[in-house]
C-alpha cells in the first residue's frame, strides 16, 4: 500500500511541482512557503527551541487555525513547560496563526509528504507528540512518527459526508494508516462513527466537542468590531446585508435579493465576501451588469482609499470575514444554495446575527440543527425565500435581536472543548 501511495505521490509531484515553481517565479505565490515545504529554512527556526517536551500541532489553513487557537492556549495553561511547534499548509493560515496563536514557540510550514523530507523535518523538530487539527491524514508522516515512537493525535476531528464517501472507497488503505494514530478526539458522534467505519479502533476514539465554539466566543470582542467599523467607515445605525463565503452562482442570487431589498429599505448596504478571492473581478462584473457602480474593495480600503458613499463592499482579502459579520444586520452564509456542503455559520452566530443559508449544509449539519432549534438559523431554498425571510425578519427588530442573542447563547453554551482536547494532548506527553 505504501509503495503504491509513494509511486502515485512521486508521479503527481513530477506534474505539480513545476506548476508551483512557475507560480512562485511569476506571481510570487507560494514564495514564503514552498522552500520550507521542501524542508529548507526550517533548521534556524527550530534551533531556538528549548530542551524538554515538545508538541507539534498542525492546522491546514484558516479554519483549522481558528479551532487550534484555544487548544494551544489551554495546553499552555496546563503544561507551560511544553514547547509548541505550530505548522500550517497555507500562507494565509500561517499569517493568521502568527496573529492569533501567541502561545506557540515556533511557526513552520508542514512538509510535503515525501519520506526524505518528512524524516528530515521530524528529526529537526524532535516532537514527543504530533497533533493534527481536524482531518488531514498524511501516510508517510504518520508512518515515520510511528517508527520513531512519536505519539500522534487528532483533535477537533470531523469527516464530511463527501469526504466520508471517498474514504470508504479506499477503506483498506486508511485502516492501515489509522493504525498509526494513537487517539482521535472527534467533534460529534456522527464523526466518531464515520471514523470507526473507515478503520479506526473505536477504543481510540472520543467525542470531545467543537473547539471552534471556544475560539469564536473569545474572538467576538468589541475591540475587533470597532477596528472593522473604523476601517470601513461604517456610520452609526448603518445597516448591512452580509453575504459570506459565496460561491459561483450565489452572488447573482444575492445581488437580485439586494435589489429587491433596496426597494423597501433604501438605506441598506451590501457586503459580499466570495469564498475564493480570485473571483473578485467576476463578482464586480456581476454588480456592474446590474448597474451597481458604487463598489469598493477591501484591498482598496486597506491601501488607503476611504469608503465614502459606496453602497457595496467586496471583500477580496482573506481572513476578514469573521470581523465583517460583526457589522451585519442580516447574514446569508454561502456554499449552501449550490452543492458545496455549506460554510461555517458559527462565525456569524458568535456575533448574535440571524443567518440564512441554502439546503446544502451537509458539512455543518450539527451546527445547523443547534441554531435552527433556537431560531437563529433559517434554511431557504431559493432567492425568493431568502428575500421573504429577510423582509419578515426586518419587520420586527426586537425579535431579530432576540433570535440573534439566542444563537450567541448557543455558542457560549458549547464552549469547553478546547480544554478537553488540551487534556487529551497532555495525557500523551
Amino acid at each position: 500500500m505504501y509503495i503504491l501511495y509513494n509511486i502515485i505521490l512521486f508521479a503527481a509531484a513530477i506534474i505539480i511541482l513545476p506548476y508551483f515553481l512557475l507560480k512562485t517565479i511569476f506571481t510570487g505565490k507560494y514564495r514564503k512557503s514552498l522552500v520550507q515545504k521542501l524542508g529548507g529554512r526550517q533548521e534556524k527556526i527550530l534551533a531556538d527551541l528549548k530542551d524538554g517536551r515538545r508538541v507539534w500541532i498542525h492546522a491546514v489553513s484558516v479554519g483549522e487555525v481558528t479551532a487550534a487557537a484555544p487548544i494551544v492556549a489551554s495546553l499552555k495553561i496546563k503544561r507551560p513547560e511544553v514547547q509548541v511547534i505550530f505548522s500550517t499548509s497555507t500562507e494565509t493560515g500561517q499569517e493568521m496563526a502568527r496573529k492569533f496563536i501567541k502561545e506557540a514557540d515556533a511557526f513552520i510550514y508542514f512538509p510535503m509528504d515525501i519520506p526524505y523530507i518528512v524524516r528530515k523535518m521530524i528529526k529537526l523538530a524532535k516532537p514527543d507528540v504530533f497533533v493534527l487539527v481536524e482531518t488531514e491524514l498524511w501516510p508517510n508522516f504518520l508512518r515515520v512518527c510511528e517508527s520513531r515512537r512519536i505519539k500522534t493525535l487528532m483533535v477537533n476531528g470531523r469527516i464530511s459526508p463527501r469526504s466520508y464517501s471517498k474514504y470508504r472507497l479506499t477503506k483498506l488503505f486508511w485502516k492501515i494508516i489509522l493504525y498509526n494514530l494513537n487517539a482521535a478526539g472527534m467533534i460529534a458522534e456522527i464523526d466518531a462513527v464515520r471514523f470507526k467505519n473507515i478503520g479506526m479502533d473505536s477504543a481510540k476514539i472520543k467525542v470531545l466537542g467543537n473547539a471552534k465554539y471556544d475560539a469564536l466566543a473569545a474572538l467576538a470582542a468589541p475591540a475587533l468590531q470597532e477596528e472593522i467599523v473604523r476601517r470601513l467607515n461604517a456610520r452609526k445605525n448603518e445597516r448591512f446585508f452580509v453575504a459570506g463565503s459565496t460561491h459561483e452562482g450565489e452572488e447573482k442570487i444575492v445581488i437580485n435579493v439586494y435589489q429587491e431589498l433596496l426597494k423597501r429599505y433604501s438605506d441598506f448596504k451590501l457586503i459580499i465576501v466570495p469564498r475564493h478571492i480570485e473571483r473578485t473581478n467576476n463578482v464586480i462584473g456581476l454588480l456592474r451588469q446590474e448597474n451597481f457602480n458604487d463598489v469598493v474593495t477591501l484591498s482598496d480600503i486597506n491601501n488607503g482609499r476611504k469608503r465614502k458613499d459606496e453602497r457595496i463592499i467586496v471583500v477580496d482579502v482573506i481572513g476578514e470575514l469573521f470581523k465583517i459579520y460583526s457589522l451585519a444586520t442580516i447574514v446569508y452564509c454561502g456554499g449552501s444554495l449550490v452543492p458545496k456542503g455549506g460554510q461555517n455559520i458559527l462565525e456569524a452566530a458568535a456575533w448574535g446575527k440571524v443567518i440564512f443559508y441554502g439546503p446544502s449544509m451537509e458539512d455543518f449539519s450539527q451546527e445547523k440543527a443547534l441554531l435552527e432549534d433556537v431560531g437563529c438559523g433559517t434554511t431557504i431554498k431559493s432567492a425568493d425565500e431568502l428575500l421573504q425571510g429577510i423582509l419578515q425578519a426586518l419587520k420586527n427588530p426586537e425579535e431579530l435581536q432576540r433570535r440573534g442573542d439566542r444563537g450567541k447563547s448557543v455558542v457560549l453554551a458549547n464552549i469547553g472543548a478546547a480544554a478537553r482536547y488540551a487534556d487529551l494532548i497532555s495525557r500523551h506527553i
